[in-house]
């Protein structure tokens, strides 16, 4: 059994995860993008020790924040995790919010091959006008020609081409948690105060010191808080910044959660979590049967 756990930030993703892998014999495997970088422990809302009371987590915390890591690479990591769990005879948890890393571990999400990137002859800039005159809103990095052909090729063939809708898996369960906005937005605002609090602004001064790569610039913190060290804004339009554009984030999840896959969603009882964490298991259990 495969369950995927998706939700904005601060529904109860992660409590959810250890109550269903200890119920269902199951480790977790993490699909966020951010949590796989070592230190980039508070703005991307990682796993405690202690929040994961035991329960083995993978993919996360196991990358340099110098490395480069695409999606390609977190689809081979991912299936081998999942085969070596299932020799285990383990069920699987999968929790995060990169909508794209779970679409392209769990269907037939194809990349192109090497055969297909070698055949490419235009420069750099060719590639680049290429691209925007396809898809204007294009936001692959100029510098990195590899992602630049790989844009390209996707551009040419249609991106619907490569991206499978075909389940790989038996035994899958999609879980949504989800909220009212104004609850959501009240809780995401509040977690970056309690992220603050827990020391938010020195882990991305530790980053700000540190050449620039895409890991560095991808987590939602980290780039307001680069502009309040550089004196462009105040610390209070900063923060501001940060919940607002985690707010825009939450929304383009369920935007892409709700259009790419077949979700069962849950309406999260704050006041009892044990009433979500039942009517999970519930719906499992009578689908199992």
């Amino acid at each position: 059994m495969i369950i995927v756990i998706t939700g904005p930030t601060g529904v109860g993703k992660t409590k959810l995860s250890i109550e269903l892998a200890k119920k269902y014999n199951a480790e977790i495997i993490n699909y966020d993008s951010v949590q796989i970088y070592k230190g980039m422990d508070i703005a991307s809302a990682k796993v405690t020790k202690e929040e994961a009371e035991g329960i083995p987590h993978h993919l996360i915390d196991f990358k340099d924040y110098r490395d480069d890591y695409s999606v390609y690479d977190y689809q081979i990591a991912a299936r081998n995790k999942i085969k070596e769990l299932q020799d285990k005879n383990k069920n699987i948890i999968f929790v995060g919010g990169t909508g794209l890393y779970i679409k392209a571990t769990l269907y037939d999400y194809k990349f192109e091959s090497d055969d297909e990137i070698s055949d490419i002859n235009l420069d750099t800039k060719e590639l680049l006008y290429a691209i925007h005159e396809m898809n204007p809103d294009s936001k692959v990095d100029p510098n990195n020609r590899r992602r630049l052909i790989r844009e390209y090729i996707n551009l040419k063939s249609g991106v619907d081409n490569k991206k499978g809708n075909n389940l790989l898996y038996d035994n899958v369960y999609f879980i949504g948690l989800e909220i009212s906005r104004d609850i959501l937005y009240d809780r995401i605002n509040k977690r970056v105060d309690i992220m603050v609090q827990n020391g938010l602004i020195e882990e991305a001064k530790y980053f700000f010191k540190k050449k620039p790569t895409k890991a560095i610039m991808t987590p939602i913190g980290y780039k307001e808080l680069f502009k309040y060290f550089r004196n462009e804004i105040s610390l209070d339009e900063a923060l501001d910044l940060i919940k607002k554009n985690s707010r825009h984030y939450a929304k383009r999840q369920f935007t892409f959660f709700k259009n790419q896959m077949d979700i069962k969603w849950f309406n999260v009882d704050f006041n009892n979590f044990d009433n979500t964490i039942k009517e999970v298991e519930d719906y499992i259990e009578k689908r199992d049967n």
